[in-house]
């Protein structure tokens, strides 16, 4: 199993094997549309032919851009307009190639049947990936490197940059954090010690308040003793029924700062991007929402099957509410304390809560930023997060809010005044829906 684990970490191995799921597809579709469902004319098998070839690109197309490509902009616009004709170019190209040049040129030479196939096969295979690679599924926006020795330049630039530039009359005094752990006596003192470095050394008013799910081994035994050492870390027990809407909504009951911001307890959430969210804050924004897949965004050892869903899950919402913020159902994000005060009563009981909070408090009328960020899946510990469980209870909660935002004619919609749209930063997302 490990060999093949690492195989497949390989992007040229998944490539080769996505486009073979995609062929296969290809050819049972056929199968299913000519032999079963009786499409045995000419123009019928000819119409077959181009609905199953059009239907297996665009699964490939998903499959690479999920597993072999991953990350990036999932923007609607971004898939639509540029990455999906450039796709069909891509593997139309491809198979031009192989038909008009390298099939021709093989049967001139003499070279059989079978090795002219398979020869076609590979070249073209070839080519698609080289302008998958370069010209469809590659970031536009490369990791940048600071050059030695300039670092005080650039945290000059950094600290310019974070000048406000909003509603600047609200500044944070106490940074909360809200971290729900259920059996995390794994990842609990790495995550914890890992964000109050940061924010010791930023020198950062916080409190960490992590609520303890009724957990099973000795998480809450290990947290005694992070908060003995550590006065500004402190723990409850979740006075609610198991389960992690529960948890986040008992730390939000109890939080004492001025914002919150809910961090996973995994390690997942970069400590440098719970900065990113203090600072944003700071500047006035209501909320700040983190994206995986915007430019700059990353996921490290995403579970496919999780992506894939994920995506589809966060294309619905953006569909249905008509945004441009594409990563909704994920907890990582921070509001100040009148959102959450204002987006009462939360009503989830499970992980659907991470798309109740974001989704509530944009039909309310709360500001908003969109920042990158970046994800990595936990070291240790299992996830809790069970997709079949969760399905209907996400949907609940979104038809939910979207019957709030049809019906209730602006009665829960905040009541000062907004700022002009010219004094949103460019670039982000503020009041979409």
């Amino acid at each position: 199993m490990a060999i093949l684990k690492k195989t497949f970490q390989k992007r040229t191995i998944r490539f080769l094997f996505g486009g073979g799921v995609a062929a296969a597809f290809n050819l049972l579709l056929m199968f299913l549309l000519v032999k079963v469902g009786g499409w045995d004319t000419p123009v019928l098998r000819n119409s077959a032919n181009v609905i199953s070839i059009e239907l297996s690109l665009l699964l490939s197309f998903f499959i690479y851009r999920i597993w072999v490509w991953p990350g990036g902009t999932w923007r609607i616009s971004e898939v639509l307009v540029r990455q999906l004709p450039l796709y069909h170019f891509s593997a139309g190209s491809a198979v031009a190639l192989r038909v008009f040049a390298i099939f021709p040129l093989l049967d001139w030479l003499g070279v059989s049947y079978a090795v002219n196939t398979l020869l076609g096969a590979l070249v073209s295979a070839t080519i698609n990936y080289i302008l998958s690679d370069r010209l469809v599924f590659r970031s536009n926006c490369p990791e940048l490197y600071r050059p030695e020795g300039l670092e005080p330049a650039f945290a000059r630039a950094e600290e310019r940059e974070r000048q406000p530039k909003y509603d600047t009359s609200r500044p944070l005094s106490l940074f909360s954090i809200v971290i729900p752990a259920y059996n995390e006596e794994g990842s609990i003192t790495e995550t914890v010690a890992a964000i109050t470095n940061l924010l010791d050394r930023e020198k950062i008013r916080y409190e960490i308040l992590i609520v303890n799910d009724n957990s099973r081994d000795r998480t809450e035994e290990i947290l005694q003793t992070i908060s003995d050492k550590n006065p500004r870390v402190r723990y409850v027990n979740n006075h609610y029924p198991n389960g992690f809407g529960f948890a986040v909504r008992c730390g939000l009951e109890q939080f004492q700062g001025d914002a919150v911001a809910v961090v996973m307890a995994d390690g997942s959430d970069a400590p440098e991007d719970i900065l990113k969210y203090y600072y944003l804050l700071q500047e006035g924004y209501d909320c700040v929402f983190g994206s995986r897949f915007v430019c700059g965004g990353k996921v490290i050892d995403y579970p496919s099957h999780k992506l894939f869903v994920n995506r589809l899950a966060n294309l619905f919402v953006q569909v249905l509410f008509g945004l441009r913020y594409n990563d909704a159902t994920n907890a990582f994000k921070a509001y100040r304390r009148e959102v959450i005060e204002g987006i009462e009563p939360i009503l989830s009981h499970h992980f659907n809560l991470t798309v109740e909070l974001p989704l509530k408090s944009i039909v309310r009328g709360y500001t908003y930023i969109v920042t990158p960020i970046s994800w990595r899946n936990r070291k240790a510990g299992v996830s809790k997060l069970k997709i079949k469980e969760m399905g209907s209870r996400y949907l609940f909660i979104v038809l939910y809010i979207l019957l709030e935002r049809w019906l209730s004619r602006g009665d829960y919609v905040r009541k000062t005044p907004q700022p002009q749209p010219s004094q949103v930063r460019v670039g982000v997302s503020s009041q979409d829906a």
